[in-house]
């Protein structure tokens, strides 16, 4: 695979245009859009405009020329931010993610907008209004979600980085099922000013990449302090870059062995403790920890995401913007059929479920016991980065799952998240590193987590990872 260092030092050796990376990612896109669905715009003309005034002008930016895909709930000016719901269906924001404007500046070219669960809920990407994206590995198989657009865009080699959001895991869980990188980083370290709101204390805006280095140059472009988004934090962005080449000898990381049971694939067991041999064979100290509020994270999340996901949807009533439902005779009448006919299914069962948990005689016993809980976890992560420098888990309980296996499961669909959300609860960064790949020839991924800002760290690690055991094999869907 080629590196954005490499394509961008092609760039300016003159071996290749701006031109004809971005006319072969966008041919790519095309091409296998009917097989995996990925994309749900592909702006031909917009980026081949954009790549002609890079070769133009000659830029120098970290990311010149880059081809590159967005999420479609992250605002682009001009282009569709549909979250995957036909109650935004076609709306075309006026403005763009502080996220876009600092990867045009330096340098990327966006040629799409990938499909993605509707307003980013959903853990296989089914419940998207246009349609489920495909698995590039098996086809038969989901992408994880919410950003499985994403994800299998840069794993079928259509695009070599794109954004998406991870409120619960939605960057490192489709990350894992399609074989990829997937970074969340810390709460507060890049912008979410034009990121649609779904679970507003748990949202970041996360990175897909081939590799770490990659991940870390996009990274390294977007992160930093935003007077647009009063939660970003005044913290200086560290060398992501220069942290990967450094050596990872001494580190300490962290397994909680109660993780590694029941519930848990075996082959995607069998993968983990091979990875954590594999660390130790680089030089790692593997330590014991204990994270004991973790097998609460599930149920906290699913109050607090859905409390927060009620109220900012409230906004989706077909007057200000979106979708509008016809033949309503009244206002109320029309605030009724406008959200029964907008909102898909999981969507309208996350609305009623966070009405519910923050109504009178409940928010109590359900919305503030959550978030004394989620105080908890946040603490475990405290006391276990007191003995270590990481934490290693798996990703997702299996590899990538057939359609229709767990859709009308929603319990045993929210479990794939089991290993992911304890991050956004606590607010830390976490990664998502291929690790090897089941019987069946699917992807499975361990996750590392580290402390507040240490988005370099995990950086490190996965680069050293991936330098000793990179994955090397395509899926059968590639450009």
């Amino acid at each position: 695979m080629t590196t954005i260092a490499e394509r961008t030092e092609k760039l300016t050796r003159g071996e290749t245009s701006a031109r004809t990376e971005v006319e072969a990612a966008v041919n790519a896109a095309e091409k296998l859009n009917d097989e995996l669905n990925a994309f749900l715009e592909i702006d031909r003309a917009g980026a081949l405009k954009r790549a002609e005034a890079i070769d133009e002008n000659r830029g120098s930016g970290p990311l010149n020329g880059i081809p590159i895909a967005i999420k479609d709930n992250i605002c682009v000016r001009g282009m569709q931010t549909s979250c995957g719901s036909h109650i935004l269906g076609p709306y075309k924001p006026p403005y763009n993610a502080t996220a876009i404007d600092r990867l045009l500046d330096a340098g990327a070219v966006i040629i799409g907008k990938t499909n993605c669960d509707e307003f980013a809920m959903g853990s296989s990407n089914e419940n998207s209004a246009f349609g489920a994206v495909k698995n590039p590995w098996d086809t038969s198989r989901v992408p994880g979600g919410s950003s499985g657009g994403s994800a299998a865009a840069v794993a079928a080699g259509i695009v070599p980085v794109a954004l998406g959001s991870d409120t619960g895991g939605s960057v490192r869980q489709p990350a894992s099922l399609c074989g990829v990188i997937g970074v969340k980083p810390t709460y507060g370290r890049v912008s979410r000013y034009g990121l649609v709101a779904f679970g507003s204390s748990l949202d970041q805006i996360g990175v897909f990449a081939q590799t770490a280095t990659d991940a870390a140059t996009v990274m390294q472009a977007i992160a930093g302090r935003d007077p647009h988004d009063a939660t970003t934090a005044q913290v200086p962005v560290a060398d992501y870059i220069g942290e990967t080449e450094k050596d990872i000898a001494g580190l300490r990381i962290g397994v909680s062995r109660t993780l590694l049971g029941e519930g848990l694939d075996t082959e995607v067991r069998d993968l983990i403790e091979k990875a954590i041999d594999a660390y130790r064979g680089l030089g790692a100290e593997i330590v014991d920890i204990e994270l004991p509020h973790a097998k609460y994270a599930i149920a906290v999340y699913y109050i607090i995401a859905t409390a927060e996901a009620s109220s900012n949807l409230a906004r989706y009533d077909g007057v200000r913007y979106g979708f509008r439902a016809e033949e309503a005779p009244a206002l109320r009448e029309m605030y009724r059929k406008t959200r029964d006919e907008g909102f898909g299914p999981e969507v309208k069962r996350r609305i009623m479920l966070g009405t519910y948990v923050l109504s009178a005689g409940y928010y109590d016993a359900y919305y503030l016991k959550a978030q004394k809980v989620r105080m908890l976890i946040r603490n475990d992560f405290a006391a276990a980065f007191a003995k270590c420098d990481a934490v290693l888990t798996p990703t997702s309980p299996s590899p990538a799952f057939r359609f229709g296996e767990k859709v009308d499961d929603p319990l045993a669909m929210y479990l794939n998240d089991i290993y992911t959300v304890t991050a956004n609860l606590a607010g830390i960064p976490g990664i998502s590193v291929p690790c090897g790949l089941s019987a069946e020839g699917l992807p499975i991924g361990l996750q590392l987590l580290g402390p507040y800002w240490s988005e370099g760290l995990l950086f490190r690690l996965t680069h050293a990872y991936q330098q000793a055991h990179p994955l090397n094999t395509r899926p059968k869907v590639h450009a």
